[in-house]
């Protein structure tokens, strides 16, 4: 780099399929100086299938924040680095908040490589509704501490989503089922990209039976997604200064008219008008 001062780049990687793995990924990698791997090891694979022979160094949970002010000094004096996690978009649960955070903060420049990730992969596919959504992340590791977390989203107007091990799969959907209705619908992304790839969207009973008959189904990384509470409508009525001015119209004039004239004084919709004039027919008939 030709750089007086180095960048920081925030790159993605694939979630399985190493094909899943932008060009501009690639060449990046090649050219920065320093790649911060949350597992060395595991990036290995990735970097030698491109043979990408930069120098490696852990950034993880357990270093991050002690290395990030030594990571920042060296891209002030021209190094350029690049964070990658051990699969997907990094930050998304997954290390690199601490560089990330001090970089902006030392006004330098941070730029994403955009690719994989698994939260955006599972929604786009899961067939619940996305145009908003709330991410949890990584459960916690207890039924209480879950049943409470699905507790507080009860009433989340749009779906949520959450990450899931195989362990305890099974244990977390059998505490949704505790919170939610059996009939409420979920989606599950398992092994996204992988050989046994599996999207499934069904209720919470059946994907309760599903996981606990079928093996398979408490194997590899989970995406669990969750709809909505349906919104319940309120029955369409007239308000008080409506409602008056049709029963005035009704005493003077026929149904038809009388509806015909309120859809010009208060632009409401002629049906609703029409029904509730046969409902106050039928009132003083009575």
């Amino acid at each position: 780099m030709s750089q007086s001062q180095g960048s920081l780049y925030v790159i993605a990687t694939p979630i399985g399929n190493l094909a899943d793995f932008s060009l501009r990924a690639i060449e990046t990698l090649k050219d920065v100086d320093i790649i911060c791997a949350e597992d060395t090891r595991h990036a290995r694979t990735l970097l030698q299938h491109y043979r990408i022979t930069t120098h490696c160094i852990a950034l993880h949970q357990h270093n991050e924040e002690h290395a990030a002010a030594g990571l920042i000094e060296k891209i002030k004096t021209g190094t350029s680095i690049a964070i990658i996690s051990d699969a997907g978009t990094p930050l998304i649960s997954d290390p690199g908040m601490p560089l990330v955070a001090l970089a902006h903060s030392e006004g330098i420049q941070v730029s994403p490589i955009p690719g994989a990730c698994a939260l955006i992969a599972a929604l786009s596919t899961s067939g619940l509704p996305v145009s908003h959504f709330t991410f949890l992340g990584f459960l916690p590791r207890t039924s209480s501490a879950r049943q409470s977390l699905f507790k507080e989203q009860l009433n989340t107007p749009h779906t949520w989503v959450f990450y899931e091990s195989c362990h305890r799969i099974a244990a977390c959907i059998e505490d949704l089922s505790s919170v939610l209705p059996a009939n409420h619908e979920i989606s599950i992304a398992r092994e996204i990209t992988k050989l046994h790839e599996t999207i499934i969207k069904t209720s919470i009973e059946k994907m309760l039976l599903l996981v606990n008959e079928d093996s398979n189904m408490r194997r590899g990384e989970f995406v669990v997604m969750v709809s909505p509470k349906p919104i319940e409508k309120k029955p369409e009525s007239l308000n008080e200064h409506q409602l008056m001015t049709l029963t005035l119209l009704l005493s003077e004039c026929s149904i038809k008219t009388a509806v015909s004239l309120a859809v010009k004084i208060t632009g409401v919709r002629k049906k609703l008008l029409y029904q509730t004039a046969l409902q106050l027919a039928a009132q003083n008939q009575s």
